[in-house]
C-alpha cells in the first residue's frame, strides 16, 4: 500500500472513530506498527493530527457526511432501531445533525410522525414519505456536512416543541458530559434539548470517550442514553446519578 494511501486511511480512521493506538491502526491496514509510527511523525509534522501515547488522535470538527456515514453502520443501525421503538405514532420527533440521526430516520418509514431536523441527509430520506410531516429548520448550509446551522435555525428551535429530541454527539467525557468538535453546532444542539420534551442521546461505543472540545451539555439535561456497548461503571453511574436510563442494545 503506497504511503499516501495509508496516510488517507489513518486519518479517516481517526475522524471517524476518534483516537486510535498504534497496534489496532497497524492491525486495520495490515502493516508494521514501526511503518504506523513513521506514517504519524509525517502526520503530524504536517500538523494533520497530534500524537499522544502509544497512538494519535485528530480533533477537526468538520468532517464530511458521507465519510462518517460509512462506519460502524450495524451499530448505529443498532441503536437506530431501539430509538425508533420509543416513538409513538402520532407523535413529534426532533432529529439532531449526524450520522446515527439519519440511521435512525430510515426506522421511522410507513410511521404517522411529525419530524423536525436541520439535517440536510434526513429530509431527503422521508421527503418522500407521506405519512410523516416533515419540518425543515432553517439556516445557513453547511455542505460537507449536509446540516443547517445558525441564528436562523436556533430561532427556529424557539419556536417549536417536539415530544423527542435524539442527539448525537462526538464524544461523552467520563463525567458523562457531552462534547461536540464543532463550536458552530453547539447552539444549535442546546437549542433543540430546550425544544424537546423527552432528550434520548444516541452514542455507540467509539464516542466513549471519542472526541470534542466544545461541551454541550451535562447528563442532567438528557433522560435516556442508548448506546451499543456497556458503558464504563464510572460513566454508568454519572449517568444513573442524574436520573439518565441507560439502555444498551
Amino acid at each position: 500500500m503506497l504511503a499516501e494511501r495509508r496516510h488517507q486511511l489513518i486519518l479517516r480512521a481517526l475522524r471517524s472513530g476518534g483516537p486510535a493506538a498504534v497496534t489496532d491502526l497497524s492491525e486495520q491496514l495490515g502493516v508494521s506498527p514501526a511503518t504506523i509510527r513513521r506514517d504519524l511523525v509525517r502526520l503530524e509534522e504536517e500538523g494533520l493530527l497530534t500524537r499522544v501515547h502509544g497512538g494519535a488522535v485528530v480533533d477537526e470538527g468538520d468532517q464530511p457526511f458521507a465519510e462518517v456515514a460509512e462506519v460502524r453502520v450495524a451499530e448505529k443501525d443498532a441503536i437506530a432501531a431501539k430509538a425508533a421503538s420509543m416513538v409513538r405514532d402520532g407523535q413529534s420527533v426532533l432529529l439532531d445533525i449526524g450520522t446515527t440521526a439519519y440511521r435512525l430516520a430510515r426506522q421511522l418509514h410507513g410511521r404517522r410522525l411529525t419530524v423536525i431536523t436541520s439535517n440536510l441527509v434526513v429530509y431527503e430520506e422521508l421527503a418522500d414519505d407521506e405519512g410523516i410531516e416533515l419540518v425543515l429548520l432553517g439556516g445557513m448550509v453547511r455542505r460537507e456536512y449536509r446540516s443547517l446551522v445558525g441564528f436562523l435555525t436556533e430561532d427556529n428551535l424557539r419556536q417549536l416543541h417536539a415530544d423527542w429530541l435524539f442527539l448525537g454527539t462526538s464524544g461523552v467525557r467520563p463525567g458523562g458530559q457531552v462534547m461536540d468538535t464543532t463550536v458552530v453546532e453547539v447552539p444549535v444542539k442546546r437549542a433543540m434539548i430546550r425544544a424537546g420534551d423527552k432528550v434520548v442521546l444516541l452514542a455507540d461505543s467509539a464516542k466513549f470517550p471519542g472526541t470534542g472540545m466544545a461541551r454541550v451539555c451535562g447528563p442532567g439535561e438528557l433522560d435516556v442514553l442508548v448506546t451499543n456497548e456497556p458503558v464504563d461503571q464510572g460513566t454508568r453511574s454519572s449517568f444513573e446519578d442524574a436520573g439518565v436510563e441507560v439502555v444498551t442494545v
